[in-house]
């Protein structure tokens, strides 16, 4: 096994307990990285509680959601959400899914998802919400469990950084794993944020409260993502201390 793959399945373990320990993550989640010497696979770990990933866990995946894995390991069910997304997206190195609770109300409520902060510009102008009723109707367990409606995702997601899934979750993506942590937790952050000022704004009868504009999102972004290393650090170093 190459370095780069023993790293990148290092960090990917690592990101796992980041998002865990931070609050994104909690039984459930999960985060993938494409194999960088093959684009049509990605790593992803076995179906197991997210702050638990070693190494020894991770397994590999084509882009059709196909678990390639000599041990006969399984991973997650939703897979299907990363499989689609990396062959939609050929810019895309990193996906995370996670149910993080402050982000429900606004993929059930029509209140639309902005950047309130400086550190969540990447969010832009525009985050979309999946509807899976779209796709199967109402029969539906609300689980991305097939290709299809994987790619129906996908679809929903587009170019942006950041999709909502109704009364489910969200996923975020970036090109690298670092970034992708940082996403996934500053769209946590920010849609807490947002909901504290839009209650502070509309009960004291002040209107909207005041976003970034598509241009100083698209800056902050800009700018944030040459600094992921330093919040990856922290998160990094407040892990329980074991072997990953």
């Amino acid at each position: 096994m190459s370095t780069s793959i023993s790293q990148l399945k290092e960090d990917l373990a690592i990101a796992n307990q980041i998002l865990a320990n931070e609050g994104v993550f909690d039984g459930f989640g999960h985060i993938s990285v494409r194999h960088p010497d093959n684009p049509e696979r990605f790593f992803i770990a076995r179906s197991m509680a997210p702050a638990s990933v070693t190494v020894q866990d991770i397994v590999e995946c084509d882009l059709n959601g196909d678990v390639h894995d000599a041990q006969g390991r399984k991973s997650y069910l939703e897979r299907f959400i990363h499989s689609a997304i990396f062959k939609k997206r050929p810019d895309v190195n990193s996906v995370v899914h996670s149910h993080s609770p402050a982000i429900i109300p606004f993929g059930v409520t029509g209140a639309r998802l902005r950047p309130i902060c400086h550190m969540s510009g990447f969010l832009g102008s525009n985050v979309p919400t999946f509807e899976i009723r779209n796709t199967l109707g109402e029969t539906s367990d609300m689980l991305i469990r097939n290709q299809s409606i994987g790619e129906s995702l996908a679809d929903t997601l587009g170019n942006n950084t950041v999709a909502l899934l109704r009364g489910h979750g969200n996923v975020v993506v970036a090109n690298s794993i670092q970034l992708a942590v940082f996403r996934a937790y500053y769209t946590e952050g920010n849609a807490k944020l947002q909901a504290d000022a839009m209650r502070m704004s509309f009960g004291m009868g002040l209107g909207e409260p005041v976003y970034l504009s598509e241009e100083e999102a698209r800056n902050s972004a800009e700018t944030n993502a040459g600094q992921v290393e330093r919040p990856w650090n922290v998160w990094k170093s407040k892990l329980p201390k074991q072997t990953h």
